[in-house]
């Protein structure tokens, strides 16, 4: 069972890790940028309340004392409206008793003072920070510490609701999660498509090699992209090789059996010009030799072609062919044979073993029916796979013979001419192909063979 990692297409793998990729980048990016904001808009409201601040140290620095009566008359109507959140206050730190001046705002209360928190002060002088207002509201203050000589040293501080900087922050956040959820959605699609785009030639590859599997061509057609060329060129070589070497496995098998059949056929010769006893046993000898050597040389040549690139037969050309010969041939026993196999049928797999499989099994058939041999096609054959029944109406076999039958050079029937290799034939060159051959009772009353090979 293949585990989790082989459960994505490459298509889905890619798209998925652009994917996370881009989520990863854009929150990384947005938190970057909402940070970045935050201290922008810190830095402006800072920059607001410092003004402020320069007119309340102007003031304090105004001579002679009587023009300080004037002190927070900053032009801002908030410093005015109680608790509005706007204050500013004044603390003198060199008399006796601190002297503490404050908005109106503040209605008599008093800021924190950050020179008690222990803050450094920044390049221009200014402390800032956060606070809690008389009413519990959080502040944003910032604290400037001036001497103006004799008439003493002051620290001078302006705060405003800290509100107003998250309501901007707010925003921008919102603004920034819209856009960037859009651009988020554009890049995916876009992914998508360049996926698909990319990963195009590679399906068509892959089709291409499905094509040469099931036949319907003979080599790796089309125009790649450069990186994917030299291997459509490589999967070329492979099928051209395999055939080169399917082609010289059947010159060898071919030579083989003329090398074999030649001596036989020698031996015969001889042997009717010999004592009358000897030439019945060296021709019986010799035809069983001969079935042998061809029984073998078929397992060869079939072990060689059953994992064939491309190979599919027609099935109801075959059986035409067959049905055919076989009533020729057993013309004056007025058998009929026929079949019901469509033509879309295919058989995965060499002419010749289809062929070799049917004949044997349509010979026995033929061998043993009364009047009528009929093949069709089970509709019960799971997908990717063919049962042919090839039925005849003649006498049959016991049920404790049906597997007897099977075994190589097994014969029930001595009295009928054979080796007895006919059905192992069928059995072996079956097995090669992943399929099998079992017996039954027939409908029609005889024997009932199922060959049940791979298709198309």
């Amino acid at each position: 069972m293949p585990g989790k990692s082989h459960r994505y297409s490459l298509g889905a793998r890619l798209f998925l890790s652009a994917a996370v990729c881009c989520a990863l980048v854009l929150a990384l990016a947005g938190f970057g940028l909402t940070t970045f904001y935050r201290r922008s808009a810190e830095r402006g409201f800072d920059e607001r309340l410092s003004v402020y601040i320069k007119e309340l140290v102007a003031d304090l620095a105004a001579p002679p004392e009587t023009e300080r009566q004037a002190i927070g008359d900053l032009g801002e109507p908030r410093f005015d409206l109680p608790l509005s959140g706007w204050y500013w206050q004044i603390v003198r730190l060199d008399g006796e008793k601190p002297v503490v001046r404050t908005s109106r705002s503040l209605v008599g209360g008093q800021l924190p003072k950050l020179l008690d928190q222990q803050l450094t002060p920044n390049a221009r002088g200014l402390r800032e920070s956060y606070v809690s207002g008389p009413d519990e509201r959080g502040l944003r203050i910032i604290e400037r510490e001036i001497d103006v000589g004799e008439d003493g040293r002051f620290i001078v501080g302006v705060a405003a609701p800290a509100d107003e900087i998250e309501g901007d922050i707010r925003d921008f956040r919102l603004a920034l999660t819209l856009t960037f959820l859009l651009l988020g959605l554009a890049l995916v699609a876009s992914t998508l498509i360049q996926v698909r785009f990319g990963l195009r030639p590679l399906v068509r590859l892959g089709t291409a090699v499905g094509s040469v599997r099931t036949g319907e061509a003979a080599r790796i057609a089309g125009k790649y992209p450069p990186d994917l060329a030299p291997l459509a060129g490589e999967l070329n070589q492979l099928i051209d090789a395999n055939r080169e070497i399917l082609e010289r496995a059947r010159t060898q098998v071919g030579n083989l059996a003329h090398a074999l059949k030649t001596p036989l056929s020698v031996m015969l010769n001889e042997a009717e010009a010999s004592d009358p006893h000897l030439p019945q046993t060296v021709r019986n000898q010799a035809a069983i030799m001969r079935d042998q050597v061809q029984y073998y040389l078929d397992r060869a040549r079939a072990a060689a072609l059953s994992g064939a690139l491309g190979s599919v037969t027609e099935v109801a050309p075959s059986l035409d062919a067959l049905i055919r010969t076989f009533a020729k041939i057993s013309q004056g026993r007025g058998i009929t044979g026929m079949h019901h196999v469509p033509p879309h049928v295919r058989f995965r797999g060499e002419r010749q073993d289809l062929e070799e499989m049917l004949g044997n099994l349509l010979d026995n058939a033929f061998k043993w029916a009364r009047s009528t041999v009929e093949v069709s096609l089970a509709p019960e054959a799971e997908e990717g796979r063919i049962a042919l029944l090839i039925d005849d109406d003649g006498p049959g076999l016991p049920s404790e013979a049906l597997l007897d039958v099977l075994k190589r050079g097994r014969r029930l029937d001595e009295t009928t001419p054979g080796s007895g290799l006919g059905l192992s034939i069928v059995v072996d060159l079956a097995k090669l192909y992943g399929g099998e051959v079992t017996l039954e009772r027939s409908r029609l009353g005889g024997l009932r063979a199922r060959l049940l090979l791979p298709s198309v």
